[in-house]
């Protein structure tokens, strides 16, 4: 592994441990939990430092020890928690993430870093004998090819292990190898203790003792293998090591004492899995796609053949393009708590700057998403979040003059809802302000200066136009006019939609519905004259007959009478402007439908479903209006996806 992957890993490994710290801090400024955030801030930013360290980012090593005494006096009762801590710790993180995001790609934040430096060495207490930092005890150097590591007592096999010098990440290296150990019997000493290497207080060897039934010749060839290895000894006869101080610890005691190495362990037994770049998923993807299209093909091929044998074999392979399928598409899905997790601390931040109180909920985050979809997603959600806390929510004064709780509530939930996700940002605010953006659109010329209300889909219409916005001001938060426009067109372009529900003085829901995944998606495939369109599944709710007793006239509009149901009927041949001849016999609906509305979708014919590979295209701007992409059919013909939100 070259430098730059270990670097690579430091920052997935540290970029979790600045989220946990986050997470850990919210939870100790609302006084959740007792004393357990302070231990499992202390351990993350112990951890972070022994890594920093190792890879020899002195400026992030430094930040982390000096946040650590603040840490240990408030464990030790030293330091009370009051406001002004907060204050400090929630800066202190953030400078941590920016100087860990800065070693990695070479860029020096050291006036940001020195003064949160400063300001931790005048808040933290000294600390007492009984608690020794390890970042204050040096390793001890030793000559190349010196033993150092003392013999722990007890009885079993003595096993000296010896990692290859300048190796990164030793701490980590020494920690695997003593798994490795743990595959082939019992560890029942260690010298140092796991953690001091842990926090890389060790030169590169160490000692263990292994009650095994495995030899000593098995043992040694296990372990050279374990990574940056570089000697392995076994037997009573192990060399003696330098003089040196030693600690020495029993397992069971510090997994027991300590819930990092005690949650790790477990974990490593019965783990099998490997961090994979999501450019090579990505690939996989891609690949998979285009299998998927030659598998149309070779349907429609084998269909007009009168061979059994290929007929069959094209079905075989068909099913075995649907498994991989499967498998490489649910390697892709991950926890929305991945992204969700960032957002307590943004609202928090967002609530103080505006001076309002607000109590953040999620909800649903083990709802699994494909990984690019939720990275997509993220920043979207941000915009809605802001939005919410600036415009939705009142001010405290304000809400308690409406008999309203004083602190507004934030929810954040995400669902599954048949082949799609659902996320909802909901809040208990005052709504939207539809008589302000009434007379917004007025004076912007968007509306006639007659039109004295809005119904729910003009109003997302108007609020999601590029530059539209009713605040007066312009804050940190929001006034631009970006935040419901980019998150319209962010969703749309994912095959989304976005839907708003608001009630005044009773809130604000926004609904963004998406695909499961990006690339590959159920469609019904419906012809009109010689041309082929695609409509998601997702959006499909059931297909009808266009028979002559269903249909009526309203106000000189088309529409369709479903069991007591009043549908809108949309032509697609009118909305495609095609004036070839009518279709023979009677015309099929295509009954689609987008949260709670519906509509009639008329074409000539109905083909049946197909798995669709959704390509992007850059199309004429009114197109890009009514299709959400192409994608190409088993005879090689392209077809256009219909983007539903548009028709409804």
């Amino acid at each position: 592994m070259d430098s730059a992957q270990y670097a690579e890993l430091f920052l997935s490994e540290s970029r979790e441990h600045v989220s946990a710290i986050n997470h850990s801090l919210l939870q100790l400024e609302r006084g959740v939990g007792g004393d357990e955030p302070v231990g499992e801030i202390f351990r993350s930013v112990h951890t972070i430092k022994g890594m920093s360290a190792t890879m020899g980012y002195t400026a992030v090593a430094s930040l982390s020890h000096e946040l650590e005494s603040l840490l240990d006096s408030v464990r030790r009762g030293v330091r009370s928690v009051d406001a002004p801590l907060m204050e400090l710790l929630f800066q202190s993180a953030d400078v941590l993430e920016h100087a860990i995001e800065g070693a990695v790609q070479g860029r020096a934040n050291d006036a940001e870093v020195d003064a949160v430096l400063a300001h931790l060495r005048g808040q933290a207490a000294p600390a007492s004998a009984a608690h020794p930092s390890h970042a204050d005890s040096a390793p001890h150097d030793a000559p190349d090819g010196a033993w150092t590591a003392a013999a722990p007592a007890g009885d079993g096999l003595l096993v000296r292990i010896r990692l290859v010098h300048g190796t990164p990440l030793k701490g980590v290296r020494a920690f695997l190898a003593v798994q490795a150990a743990k595959a082939l019997g019992e560890v029942v000493g260690c010298s140092p203790s796991l953690d001091a290497m842990q926090a890389n207080d060790f030169d590169h060897d160490f000692a263990i003792r292994l009650v095994t039934g495995r030899s000593a010749d098995d043992v040694v060839n296990v372990l050279r293998k374990a990574g940056d290895v570089e000697d392995v000894q076994a037997g009573d006869d192990a060399p003696a090591p330098m003089p040196r101080q030693t600690m020495e610890f029993n397992v069971a005691e510090l997994a027991e004492s300590t819930p990092l190495i005690a949650a790790v362990e477990p974990e490593a037994r019965k783990q099998r899995s490997v961090r994979i770049d999501l450019r090579r998923l990505d690939n996989l993807m891609n690949l998979i796609g285009e299998l998927v299209i030659t598998r149309g093909r070779l349907v429609q091929l084998a269909t007009t053949c009168e061979d059994p044998a290929l007929v069959e074999a094209v079905a075989q392979a068909s099913r075995l393009v649907a498994d991989l399928q499967d498998e490489i598409m649910t390697s892709r899905m991950v926890p929305v708590w991945q992204v969700f997790d960032r957002f307590p601390r943004l609202v928090r931040d967002a609530a103080r700057s505006v001076g309002k109180e607000v109590n953040f909920e999620i909800e649903g985050k083990e709802v699994e998403l494909d990984r690019s979809m939720l990275e997509e997603v993220g920043e979207p959600i941000v915009h809605l979040l802001r939005n919410a806390v600036d415009h939705g929510i009142e001010a405290p004064d304000v809400r308690i003059a409406k008999g309203k709780p004083a602190a507004g509530r934030l929810t954040l939930s995400a669902l599954r809802d048949r082949s799609a996700v659902a996320i909802r940002v909901s809040d208990d605010g005052k709504g939207i302000d539809r008589s302000r953006v009434l007379s917004r659109a007025r004076e912007n010329g968007l509306i006639d200066d007659a039109r004295t209300e809005l119904s729910d889909d003009e109003l997302v219409r108007l609020i999601a136009r590029a530059g539209f916005s009713t605040s007066d001001k312009v804050t940190d938060l929001s006034g631009r006019g970006v935040g419901v426009d980019a998150v319209y067109n962010r969703v749309r372009s994912l095959g989304g939609s976005v839907d708003i529900r608001s009630v005044p003085d009773e809130g604000t829901t926004v609904t963004l519905r998406l695909p499961l995944t990006l690339a590959i998606v159920r469609a019904l495939l419906a012809r009109v004259g010689d041309e082929v369109y695609a409509v998601p599944m997702t959006h499909v709710s059931e297909t009808v007959e266009l028979r002559p007793e269903i249909q009526r006239a309203v106000q000189g509009r088309e529409v369709l009478l479903m069991r007591d149901e009043v549908l809108p009927l949309v032509r697609l041949r009118s909305l495609v402007d095609f004036e070839g001849e009518p279709p023979r016999g009677l015309e099929q609906v295509v009954v689609v439908e987008l949260a709670e509305r519906r509509a009639a979708l008329v074409v000539d014919a109905l083909i049946g479903q197909q798995e669709i590979v959704v390509k992007q295209f850059d199309g004429v701007q009114d197109a890009r209006l009514l299709f959400g992409g192409a994608t190409i059919l088993g005879d090689g013909a392209p077809a256009l996806i219909l983007d539903v939100s548009s028709l409804l």
